[in-house]
């Protein structure tokens, strides 16, 4: 188990990765008291198959920890068109990535994505994969370790390894199952995504859409949206996690009293004590105050689920979508959530599920159904697409 802990070291195993087809990628890192990721180990791995070997191995450590080690002819290999870059579930990676150094792994393989493609059915896990494509048993004793204390064990290594040694054999079955199937434009579509900056851009004025709230009331909205963009906006500047500032139901609870004073603030039953003076508090009596006084009042995000809508429709596109489904071998949840059947059925039309691959499979038949040109009928035990007479 070979740790690179120099920039000559790293720039020597990545040159050699540009020479081979694939390589695989995870990492290690630590949020619990960060607002951003806090990277702690890289692992990596080139083709088994492969006649050039690093010494000590084909799989190394990277420690990004180490001092003056830079991560530079990582990134070179990130630009290297002509070798793909293999993660399982990489979303949480590719943020680390980009807010560290704004560079993406491209090509880029996502393992997670392409199973669900290819019908290990919804978010299927890495050890899931090593057993059934790899044959492998895996070992999770290190799941909940810290990753940033060094020396690490010979324990955390093994573990660490296992992430991109195991994950080189569920790459090639995986990619040989979607050029047999002609889905490797399904997952290029679902890759994109991935690799767009602005699915990791967090910007304090949308902060709002993420808190959940019963009421739709445009100015308790407003009030909602000003404490979400402070709250958003102090964490992200001092490099703290949003719940440290305050949770979500003390955000509702102030959006409710909309409190003037430090004094009303001491009266709150779920605003940490460190909230209820200072900066933190000087922050909420303006934020309330900008809600209050806002002009520009916001309205129900189009896509909340619960919204009014045919709530009769919701349900057949459901029973449509556990069809269509089966009948790809595609995981349901990769082709619709239940927002946006909800959001079909209450007449949107801008939404993933009715364009691309999604369309072909799922979005036109939907379309069809809310236009009342096909029924469904049971047939035996299964669901079948019936045409409408004109």
């Amino acid at each position: 188990m070979r740790t690179l802990t120099t920039t000559a070291e790293l720039a020597e195993f990545c040159a050699l990765a540009k020479t081979q087809p694939y390589v695989t990628l995870d990492t290690e890192f630590l949020r619990e008291r960060t607002y951003y990721s806090r990277l702690c180990l890289i692992q990596a791995a080139l083709p088994p198959a492969s006649a050039v070997k690093t010494a000590g191995g084909s799989a190394v450590l990277i420690d990004p920890l180490a001092d003056g080690l830079s991560l530079e002819p990582l990134y070179e290999l990130f630009r290297h068109k002509a070798t793909v870059k293999v993660f399982h579930a990489a979303r949480q990676d590719l943020e680390i990535f980009f807010h560290d150094a704004g560079v993406m792994p491209d090509p880029l393989f996502d393992t997670q994505i392409a199973a669900m493609v290819c019908g290990f059915g919804e978010q299927v896990g890495y050890e899931t994969l090593v057993k059934k494509i790899a044959r492998q048993p895996l070992d999770k004793s290190s799941r909940f370790t810290d990753w940033s204390h060094r020396p690490l064990s010979d324990a955390q290594a093994a573990y660490a390894l296992a992430d991109v040694t195991h994950l080189r054999a569920i790459y090639e079955f995986l990619s040989t199952q979607l050029d047999k199937t002609g889905r490797a434009p399904w997952l290029a579509e679902e890759v994109a995504v991935l690799l767009n900056p602005e699915t990791y851009i967090t910007r304090p004025e949308e902060a709002w859409e993420r808190v959940r709230t019963r009421s739709g009331s445009p100015r308790f909205l407003a009030v909602v949206r000003e404490l979400a963009r402070f709250r958003e906006t102090y964490a992200q500047e001092r490099d703290i996690p949003r719940t440290r500032v305050f949770k979500d139901d003390a955000l509702i609870e102030l959006a409710s009293t909309k409190p003037l004073t430090e004094a009303d603030l001491a009266k709150s039953r779920l605003l940490l004590r460190d909230a209820r003076r200072g900066e933190i508090a000087n922050g909420i009596l303006s934020a309330v105050k900008a809600g209050v006084e806002a002009r520009d009042l916001p309205k129900p995000p189009p896509d909340e689920p619960g919204r009014p809508g045919n709530a009769a429709l919701a349900d057949l596109l459901r029973v449509l979508l556990k069809a269509k489904a089966d009948a790809a071998g595609v995981a349901p949840r990769l082709i619709a959530s239940a927002a946006e059947l909800d959001a079909i059925a209450s007449g949107a039309r801008d939404l993933p599920a009715l364009t691309g691959w999604r369309a072909e499979v799922f979005g036109r038949d939907a379309l069809r159904l809310a236009s009342g040109e096909i029924a469904l009928s049971a047939q035996g035990g299964a669901v079948k697409v019936v045409q409408v007479p004109r």
